[in-house]
């Protein structure tokens, strides 16, 4: 992550809108119907994958297909616990080695073993060859290599003492099979189109782009009943958008949507006949970062104005329907219980506060440009708000909706007063902060550079000691918090809908997990 800007959620969150029978017809399956089979479950999907290859920066669809045949070493809980999934025990035998114990019961689909030597492998893969859009290589940058000892330990070098990296690595990471990657060279320029090779319970047999993904049951797979998935395939079916996937899932086309559900939608479908919503925690926020780099931003009354000129309530009210929490304006989210001070409060929406702020700072007449991606339709909302809110205190902001590839190209260079956006996963306090708040992190989108702060945060990097550590994050929150580098406005709840005639699934927070986690898919099966 601190090579790149994290996963961000691309939900297919609209206005509400009217499911109508002239949607667009369904594409046809390549591998079997919604329903039509105990042993097909059919996902509806608005992404085709960009990419096979796990190991290079992905659409929503590559994560959830990839993730199905490419294990990684921990996988979370409903609360955004660290749980074992390929590595039964992890840790750190001195301060600047870490390791991996890996289960000895998996095997690859052309029944090869998965080994100890395909995690070093894929975590020296990507130290060497950097491939563009990888997630674990900006968790790495003080692992200098990995060595396997064993068939089951593989142990990481470290430059310096970082107890981020083996939490980090472990639940970002895809493991890849070395004997199919290996051979084709850099892991940055390898396809994996074809003859795909995978360790999950699923593997991918066929790709039709913009039709469907058909994924054939793998076995012996641990964490199914009798090492057997329960499910015989699955499949994705690409739709156009969310109202053609809704109407899919009503008609008995598909089992599930894999997105979440627009906020309008889901009071409705949650009285639909034949059909069940699942609510699942967020672990990600949306924010606004003020780049302080550009006065006058660098003034703190000047972002205290703006972040007391914002009615966050009315946001998650109006553009989210109630389907979001604050955070107390803290960049922890809530569902991270053990590490969140409730002693913060969000910014309170004053504008009769925040016009006195900007007099103190003898700052008048002031005009920003805030941008956003205008394929987020909860950004673009909120962003309507935030300009109208914003006026009420005399301040003008310019409103840049971006196609997406510019708005990741103006958010790396900087060019914006406001930037506003969210992410999917913010699993790990220390990680997240030294990416968001130490000079050169990924997503320091508020090109914040405060000695001070960054302090409390490489010393909780350093320390294994998790009361030491929450301790210091606690005061790095409080720092980012009182001094407005940062406005986090809420974590937004996600909903899920499916239809009754499946049971099983485990819920996973987060759009990228939810309910299509592989363990969850492995596990699902008919009511009845």
């Amino acid at each position: 992550m601190r090579a790149r800007i994290p996963l961000t959620v691309v939900a297919a969150i609209a206005a509400a809108a009217t499911v109508a029978a002239c949607s667009p017809a369904p594409p046809s399956s390549s591998g079997g119907g919604g329903g039509s089979s105990s042993d097909t479950l059919t996902i509806a999907t608005t992404t085709d994958v960009v990419n096979f290859n796990p190991l290079i920066g992905n659409s929503r669809t590559d994560d959830w297909i990839t993730d199905l045949m490419y294990p990684r070493l921990l996988t979370i809980d409903a609360n955004g616990n660290k749980q074992p999934y390929l590595a039964k025990d992890y840790g750190y035998s001195n301060p600047t080695t870490g390791y991996y114990d890996i289960r000895d019961d998996m095997k690859w689909s052309d029944g090869q073993p998965v080994t100890a030597a395909d995690v070093a492998y894929t975590i020296n893969a990507i130290l060497k060859d950097k491939p563009a859009g990888n997630t674990t290589y900006g968790q790495m940058s003080n692992v200098s290599g990995a060595t396997a000892t064993s068939s089951t330990r593989v142990e990481l070098h470290l430059t310096r003492p970082d107890s981020t990296v083996i939490p980090e690595v472990g639940f970002w990471m895809n493991v890849v099979p070395q004997h199919v990657f290996q051979p084709h060279g850099s892991v940055a320029t390898f396809p994996n189109n074809s003859d795909w090779v995978s360790a999950g319970p699923y593997k991918l047999v066929s790709a039709v782009k913009g039709q469907s993904y058909t994924l054939d049951r793998v076995t012996p797979y641990p964490f199914a009943p009798n090492n057997t998935p329960t499910l015989q395939k699955i499949v994705y079916r690409v739709y156009p958008d969310i109202n053609s996937e809704i109407l899919a899932l009503k008609n008995g086309d598909v089992d599930l949507i894999g997105n979440s559900l627009p906020p309008a939608q889901v009071k409705s479908l949650q009285t639909s006949a034949g059909i069940k919503v699942q609510e699942a925690p967020g672990l990600g926020y949306e924010h606004m970062a003020f780049n302080m780099t550009k006065k006058p931003l660098d003034n703190l009354q000047v972002r205290q104005a703006l972040a007391d000129s914002v009615d966050y309530n009315a946001i998650r009210s109006v553009v989210l329907q109630g389907q979001a929490v604050t955070t107390g304006s803290s960049p922890i989210p809530p569902v991270l219980k053990d590490w969140v001070d409730p002693s913060l409060k969000e910014y309170t929406y004053d504008p009769t506060k925040a016009k006195q702020l900007l007099a103190q700072a003898g700052v008048s007449n002031l005009k920003l440009n805030l941008i956003y991606s205008l394929e987020d339709p909860v950004s673009s909302q909120a962003a309507t708000i935030i300009k109208d809110d914003e006026a009420k205190a005399g301040i003008t902001i310019n409103l840049e909706g971006q196609e997406r590839n510019t708005y990741l190209a103006n958010t790396a260079s900087g060019n914006y007063d406001i930037y506003l956006g969210n992410f999917a996963i913010m699993d790990d306090p220390t990680t997240n902060m030294s990416l968001t708040y130490l000079p050169g992190g990924a997503i320091n989108y508020s090109l914040v550079n405060d000695p001070a702060l960054s302090s409390l945060i490489k010393q909780a990097q350093s320390t294994t000691d998790q009361s030491t550590q929450k301790q210091l994050i606690t005061q790095a929150a409080t720092t980012v918090h009182n001094d407005v580098y940062d406005d986090v406005m809420y974590m937004q709840n996600l909903y899920f809908a499916y239809s009754d005639k499946w049971t099983g699934f485990t819920v996973k927070p987060s759009e990228l997990l939810s309910l299509l986690d592989p363990q969850s898919l492995a596990n699902v099966k008919k009511t009845g």
